[in-house]
């Protein structure tokens, strides 16, 4: 699934790597999934710090826990916002409940204002936008749990709009 807003412009964009709940599994297919990214966000459930040093072999990464990581006991903070090619992105593992944004991370937006929301925690992937913040979680990269897929999410960012991209694990 692709998402693209508004118009492309001539411009090469940045390019990051978008992971969640991998739940201490790396996908040795993330070296192809992942090539060329300049930087790579990891949104909780990391569930082994070995997942992390795989990850920094292909590009700087930062990474949030989750609640599989024992949040903040982990080492990884639970919330992190950081700028990347001018955008503000924001890091929280638990974003949605249900169908809905939960309230603590309703309050966490509408005080972080990011331009961009990176979660997990569902393990579905998923993109919306609430407001002027595109909310996007990659879905789960980790064992294969339920019926769900597994994947892993690209972020393309031009200085006038993004694009968006879940991939499916098996097809890098």
């Amino acid at each position: 699934m692709k998402i693209t807003t508004p118009k492309a412009e001539a411009s090469a964009p940045v390019r990051i790597g978008v992971i969640a709940d991998t739940h201490g599994r790396f996908d040795p297919e993330l070296f192809q999934c992942f090539a060329g990214v300049t930087h790579i966000l990891h949104a909780g459930d990391i569930g082994d710090r070995e997942v992390i040093r795989q990850l920094e072999r292909i590009a700087p990464v930062t990474a949030i826990s989750g609640n599989v990581d024992g949040f903040s006991r982990s080492g990884f903070p639970a919330e992190r916002v950081i700028e990347l090619a001018g955008r503000l992105i924001a890091l929280r593992h638990v974003v949605y409940e249900g169908q809905e944004v939960n309230v603590t991370a309703a309050r966490y937006l509408d005080r972080v204002r990011p331009d961009i929301c990176v979660f997990g925690h569902t393990h579905r992937p998923f993109s919306t936008w609430r407001g002027t913040a595109f909310l996007f979680n990659p879905g789960s990269a980790g064992p294969k749990r339920f019926r769900l897929p597994r994947t892993v999410g690209l972020l393309r960012l031009f200085p006038a709009h993004l694009e968006s991209e879940h991939v499916f694990l098996g097809e890098c």
